[in-house]
């Protein structure tokens, strides 16, 4: 992974984590509050249960006129006051205010009730516990644990989910490299030629044929990879007009004729009448991009055979091959099958692209270490 994505995997990394910690803060903080409020209600309402309980069976004793004994109860402390606030049954956790009927201090909630209206003497019921900090402690743990577990589980998805949604980009951004890469050595190769072509002239001060053809070879593969870039970066309108393919084929096997004198390749032909009705650059583009490529991917002193007739064209090698397992991709543009003599991996694509433009169906025919067949057919 280089810098540009490492930097946009840990931008989109950091984004996703915010976002996500920012809201299940937000979860965790909402569900505490109502749990905790839940809790002090259902606190307060036990509270209340109890001295309501209390002062029913305070009442009931005085009104039958017999002796009252104060039960205990489960996590609360109830003590019974006078009107002069002194206890007379049960017992006080803490010393209390009688400014409020229910508050809480030191963690202890605290009711006053006077619901007993002076039977026995009784006052005031006083009901305490400390339950609801106990329980409200609980749910601070249980809400954290949950909190960390959940956090750990968004880490985990966030990074799959960075290295799937960079995943494409990242390809993207190594075909590109590639492709820099590749171009820069597919320049090399014919600018080298004619740094040194030129040098030679400059020496001999006169241009023998050997010379011209390697200037006349090297100008060409400068032409060929300007003008399948520029078809990739531009692919401009052109009308489309009724062509003759045979000629435009011949004139791209004379246009090739110095490279295949050079890798001494023999070229047969049986040329018939094919009249198209595509725009000319197009048609061009076709014959030279699989001509060219059957030349680069074949041998020294091989064969290569192109035949045409009104439904199909049909250009032959016997080359190194596509093994079966790439065959899938030679349309994929800037993928290529074989490092072997080169390119960048865009002639197929372009020839793919105005098929497809056209209605036209390819068919390619290939065996790796003997040769590739590949057939254009118009109808």
């Amino acid at each position: 992974m280089n810098k540009l994505a490492k930097r946009s995997f840990y931008s989109f990394l950091a984004l996703y984590l915010t976002s996500s910690f920012v809201f299940l803060s937000l979860a965790a903080y909402w569900f505490y509050t109502s749990q905790v409020s839940m809790e002090m209600q259902r606190n307060f309402y036990k509270m209340n249960h109890i001295a309501d309980l209390v002062s029913a069976r305070v009442i009931s004793a005085a009104m039958r006129h017999k002796p009252f004994r104060l039960q205990k109860f489960d996590k609360a402390a109830v003590a019974l006051l006078d009107s002069s606030k002194r206890v007379q049954a049960g017992m006080l956790v803490q010393d209390i205010t009688f400014e409020k009927d229910f508050y809480i201090s030191d963690g202890i909630f605290t009711l006053i009730s006077k619901r007993t209206t002076g039977h026995l003497g009784i006052e005031y019921v006083v009901v305490q516990s400390d339950e609801c900090v106990a329980n409200v402690a609980k749910i601070k743990n249980k809400i954290a644990y949950a909190v960390v577990v959940t956090a750990v589980l968004i880490i985990f998805i966030a990074v799959v989910l960075s290295y799937i949604f960079l995943k494409p980009i990242k390809e993207k951004m190594q075909e590109i490299e590639d492709f820099v890469k590749d171009t820069s050595h597919e320049l090399n190769t014919p600018i080298t030629a004619l740094m040194m072509s030129v040098s030679r002239l400059k020496n001999k001060e006169k241009c023998d044929e050997k010379t011209l053809k390697n200037i006349s070879i090297s100008t060409k593969q400068l032409y060929d990879i300007y003008a399948s870039l520029s078809f990739v970066s531009f692919d401009t309108k052109e009308p489309k007009e009724d062509i003759d393919l045979a000629k435009i084929i011949t004139e791209q096997i004379e246009y090739t004729a110095e490279l295949l004198e050079r890798k001494n390749i023999t070229l047969t032909t049986k040329l018939q009448a094919c009249t198209l009705h595509i725009a000319p650059t197009k048609a061009k583009m076709i014959v030279s991009n699989i001509l060219g490529n059957a030349i680069k991917y074949s041998h020294q002193s091989s064969r290569i055979s192109i035949t045409l007739s009104q439904e199909k064209l049909t250009i032959e090698d016997e080359g190194i091959g596509i093994a079966k397992e790439k065959l899938h991709l030679i349309f994929k543009r800037f993928v290529r099958a074989s490092d072997y003599g080169g390119g960048f991996g865009v002639g197929l694509s372009i020839v793919k692209q105005i098929i497809d433009e056209y209605g036209y169906t390819i068919e390619i025919d290939s065996q790796e270490h003997q040769g590739t067949k590949v057939s254009v057919v118009f109808r």
